[in-house]
């Protein structure tokens, strides 16, 4: 027999988020709470796109019911519990795979989650272990996200750069960094899984940055 109360959590996560965002508002200036806005609003994209995926049984039948009968989306379903759990997916995965965005703002979304974070556990709704995790995966973020920005627009001018007579395969991808030796990098195809691709010959200034994964 199910334990789980199949109604709409008091409150969700996007009311917990407004209530953040409404603190913040008070203490910053209107250009960096600008970038706090972006980022929860980017966040909550995430979590309505993807967060479905990794519910329980119970919790699933809840979200399929709501969204499907009433259109209601997963933050406005379920309560702020399950915000943490998702902040690594919109780290690593939405904001660097899904998003275009500002040098800035990609800083700003490591910043902003760490903010929240802790603000989570100050008020009651996460852990000190799960809030400390997500400001661990925050401060890596800030790092590394301008750093993935600038290394693929490296390797976007150094590709459309080739003379059309040096191409001598052409694959249309996303693609894993599983190696980097420098001026060389070996590639995994995220779409057709055909195995490893490489040495590719590439200017050091692009091995310099790159990192496996």
């Amino acid at each position: 027999m199910s334990t789980k109360p199949q109604t709409i959590a008091q409150p969700t996560i996007s009311e917990v988020l407004q209530e953040f965002l409404d603190e913040q508002r008070k203490r910053l200036k209107p250009r960096t709470f600008a970038h706090y806005e972006d980022v929860i609003e980017l966040f909550q994209a995430s979590m309505n796109g993807y967060a479905y995926n990794y519910l329980d049984e119970e919790d699933g039948a809840l979200f399929d019911k709501l969204y499907n009968e009433q259109d209601i989306e997963f933050c406005d379903i379920f309560g702020p519990e399950k915000i943490i759990g998702n902040v690594g997916e919109f780290l690593d995965y939405f904001m660097g795979r899904k998003v275009i965005a500002s040098e800035e703002l990609l800083k700003a979304a490591g910043t902003v989650t760490k903010k929240l974070a802790r603000w989570l556990q100050e008020k009651g709704y996460a852990a000190a272990k799960e809030a400390e995790r997500a400001v661990e995966l925050g401060a890596e973020a800030s790092r590394s996200l301008p750093k993935a920005e600038e290394l693929a627009n490296l390797l976007y001018e150094f590709a459309h750069s080739q003379p059309p007579g040096k191409v001598r395969k052409r694959i249309d991808d996303r693609f894993i960094i599983k190696r980097v030796e420098p001026g060389k990098l070996w590639l995994s195809p995220w779409l057709s899984h055909k195995g490893t691709i490489g040495p590719v010959a590439v200017p050091h200034e692009i091995t310099d940055l790159a990192e496996e994964g």
